[in-house]
């Protein structure tokens, strides 16, 4: 394959893809480098990092990152926080179940965690030139899914854990978008979606996943809602340590009802050259990819020998799965009276008595909005970042929607910047009022429905296009800065200590930026009454333990 500037005239957005980072960035940088050279390309527009990143920016970052005691280091992240090195490649990331949560928590929009690093936040929609990525962040867990935001420094046990647990309110915002985009990463599997692949073969790499694929609980439900909504031609994750591809189609979507009719207009982002696309087996994923520690095309026939090195991190999951919320069903009487008669006596009740008006059973995010014409995801999982795994790979991806011809580039880095969507930043400006964080007896804001917000987002889109669009604000500014202090080398590697909570300069911009409120600002004096008060009582007293609700093979 050629590796002149010529080729971007008929190839696509050269990205690498990568499983859990778990702090290896020297290793997973040196390991793209490697790859491209074997391709003879000169290198990445793109570095996808599919969670446990950990951003660790010193000592007190590790206290409140859920790894036992023992394992706990600091790893190489601080070098790039710090500015001893920057990431030769633009990347981006989403947040797994082993992070530093001190660290995210100041970026829940999204934000530079290190020059040339960049998290997706909670949710997200980015573009990078013509490409549309859509991001979540955390796994499933589904007794915190219906809860708020709650966690704030100081953590108590169950708040480490419980950050990284995905929240119905971010995956509702991705539920709302209404046009087609080309990536979707998660962390954890969507639900059920290794029986769109070659099962026996992922039984023969991880046994335990058979029996929790039969009984319903491998993957992430809302990944799974978020991903029959968008159908982005592809789809990363990590997360369960194997390498694993699938391809699910569906049907195009149905015409829209009247009540759903939508004016939503997409903005153009920077084009890019159109790419004629190349016949696809439809029985493989083909990325065009390779793995740094083995050929892309051999899969491994059994499960590699456990490494007694390796970290095994219970995922501490719910006993059962959670099942859905459901009216309690009365007890039979004997002789029911006919409903007229019902009715006429509930007339004659309090409103307290009234007879509870449940939301619909539909589907989240069904049906898909006509905006959404993909049929065919393609799927892939990688490893982690050690000898022997597959945890790397390299594609080119092109947009689903061809953009207009761009000149070629005269070199990789000259292409693309990182841009908001529009649309992206209209939902965020309709869900920032229903946010809130560190109040543990807020109850989340109801779901009122698609045809409910939909007017809301059009009406907010309207602002966005002529107070961002209109004036050239969507590019994601390079304004990283430090807010915590990085290690610096000689420092003790772990401390008993909380970090210091910080208001991040990037989440300022953003907000204003939107025009939303940064309820992640807090004065000096608050935060030293917080800190003094100590973390809050375990609510459960006992930890999470338990098997089934999260994915929760024990190699993760």
């Amino acid at each position: 394959m050629s590796s002149t500037s010529g080729a971007f005239t008929s190839q696509g957005v050269r990205i690498a893809v990568e499983g859990c980072g778990h702090g290896t960035l020297n290793a997973i940088y040196a390991a793209v480098e490697r790859s491209c050279k074997e391709r003879d390309w000169d290198g990445v527009e793109l570095l996808i990092i599919g969670g446990d990143f950990q951003a660790v920016r010193n000592a007190a970052d590790l206290s409140v990152m859920s790894v036992p005691v023992k394992y706990r280091e600091l790893a190489d992240f601080h070098e790039y926080y710090s500015g001893t090195r920057k990431a030769p490649y633009l990347t981006i990331f989403v947040a797994g179940n082993h992070e530093a949560a001190s660290h995210l928590w100041e970026l829940y929009y999204g934000g530079w965690v290190a020059p040339n690093i960049y998290y997706m936040g909670a949710s997200n929609v980015v573009r990078l030139g013509p490409l549309r990525i859509a991001g979540m962040s955390g796994i499933w867990k589904g007794f915190d899914y219906r809860k708020t935001h709650h966690e704030r420094l100081p953590f108590n046990q169950d708040d480490v854990k419980s950050f990284y647990h995905v929240r119905e309110i971010d995956v509702r915002k991705l539920l709302q978008l209404r046009t087609q985009v080309d990536i979707g990463i998660s962390h954890d599997w969507p639900r059920a979606i290794e029986k769109h692949g070659n099962q026996k073969h992922l039984w023969n790499m991880k046994p335990d996943f058979e029996r929790e694929s039969h009984d319903g609980s491998l993957g992430n439900p809302a990944a799974g809602y978020v991903m029959d909504r968008l159908r982005p031609p592809y789809w990363f994750s990590a997360h369960l340590h194997c390498k694993y591809s699938a391809i699910k189609t569906y049907e195009s979507p149905k015409a829209p009802e009247a009540r759903l009719s939508v004016s939503i207009q997409e903005t153009p982002s920077v084009p890019a050259a159109p790419v004629a696309s190349a016949a696809v087996n439809p029985d493989e994923i083909d990325l065009e990819g390779e793995d740094t520690t083995q050929a892309a095309a051999v899969p491994p026939a059994t499960a590699a020998a456990a490494n007694p090195d390796e970290i095994d991190l219970d995922m501490d999951s719910d006993s059962s799965p959670t099942p859905e919320n459901k009216p309690s069903q009365p007890t039979p009487a004997p002789a029911p009276l006919p409903t007229d008669a019902v009715e006429a006596l509930r007339a004659q009740l309090p409103a307290s008595f009234a007879k509870p008006q449940h939301a619909s059973k539909a589907t989240p995010g069904q049906p898909v909005p006509p905006g959404i014409t993909n049929t065919t995801v393609r799927f892939l999982a990688l490893d982690k970042c050690l000898p022997g795994r597959k945890f790397l790979q390299l594609c080119e991806i092109t947009p689903f929607t061809p953009a207009t011809t761009l000149p070629p580039p005269t070199t990789i880095t000259s292409r693309y910047t990182l841009q908001y969507d529009p649309e992206w930043l209209a939902i965020t400006r309709v869900f920032a009022p229903l946010i809130t964080i560190g109040d543990r007896s807020a109850h989340p804001p109801p779901d009122l429905g698609e045809a409910h917000y939909l007017p809301l987002i059009e009406a907010e889109r309207a602002w966005v296009d002529e107070n961002v669009v209109k004036t050239g604000k969507l590019g994601v500014p390079d304004n990283f800065v430090l807010t915590a202090p990085p290690h610096i080398p000689g420092q003790p590697e772990s401390t008993n200590e909380q970090p210091e909570e910080y208001t991040n300069p990037q989440t300022e911009a953003f907000c204003a930026l939107v025009g939303v409120p940064n309820v992640w600002a807090a004065s000096e004096e608050e935060r030293a009454e917080r800190k003094a008060n100590g973390p809050a009582p375990v609510e459960f007293g006992g930890g999470r333990g338990g098997g089934g609700g999260d994915v929760t093979p024990t190699e993760k």
